[in-house]
């Protein structure tokens, strides 16, 4: 090959490569700012359910993570958003009890009647929780619902929770530890680029995955009265 046709292949093979950069980085730039817009909506109403995505706990103890989820969804529950709260989440190796089960037990305690209470106990991701929750919401003829999770959780919860068929509001809680510390809430914000990511190409998610992660344990509250 003559150096002047190699030359060409070598720009053109660059031009290639910056506009495949290019258009990466705003397609990159464009989801980071809808997880932004959409962790900033709280869409509250009333609806058939409220769904409170599941997160760490600590052998029964909710971390601070999954408390401040909980207790913005028990809130909206006694404020009469729903006549329905569903808890979710399954359990990983090494734990001895579910996600659910502690969520359960903490809005018990905060003055949830236990027959208002449903769980979703299997899911071990949040697509896992939420082609379940379709489930459970159907079989009772409940069409619509209030989600509640973190800000940078939100946009991938509500665009699989319509992908179950589901008429999906958000609701995230203003108290997360994730969303108060910038820090943590950039790597959030990255986690869920790639899980977005993951979730469009093929439809899966890893297992244990519930949005940002948690390691902080809740402090002890007394039951709301």
């Amino acid at each position: 090959m003559p150096a002047s046709a190699h030359r060409h292949v070598i720009r053109d093979l660059v031009v290639v490569a910056l506009v495949a950069a290019a258009c990466t980085a705003a397609i990159v730039g464009y989801a980071a700012y809808r997880i932004d817009q959409q962790g900033r909506r709280d869409d509250q109403r009333h609806a058939g359910a409220i769904v409170v995505l599941g997160a760490a706990q600590y052998d029964g103890r909710p971390s601070g993570v999954f408390a401040a989820r909980l207790d913005h969804a028990v809130n909206l529950y006694l404020a009469g958003a729903a006549p329905w709260l569903v808890v979710t989440g399954g359990k990983l190796p090494g734990d001895r009890t579910t996600e659910a089960a502690a969520a359960r037990a903490y809005a018990l305690e905060r003055g949830v009647p236990p027959d208002r209470i449903l769980m979703e106990d299997a899911g071990r991701s949040t697509l896992e929780s939420l082609r379940s929750v379709g489930v459970i919401l159907r079989e009772r003829g409940i069409h619509d619902a209030v989600f509640v999770s973190d800000r940078t959780h939100m946009l991938r919860v509500l665009r699989i929770a319509r992908d179950q068929g589901i008429t999906a509001y958000g609701s995230p809680t203003p108290t997360s530890p994730t969303d108060a510390d910038p820090q943590r809430r950039f790597t959030a914000t990255i986690h869920e680029l790639g899980a977005l990511g993951v979730y469009f190409l093929v439809g899966q998610e890893s297992a244990g995955d519930f949005g940002p992660p948690a390691e902080i344990p809740a402090p002890a509250a007394s039951a709301v009265p």
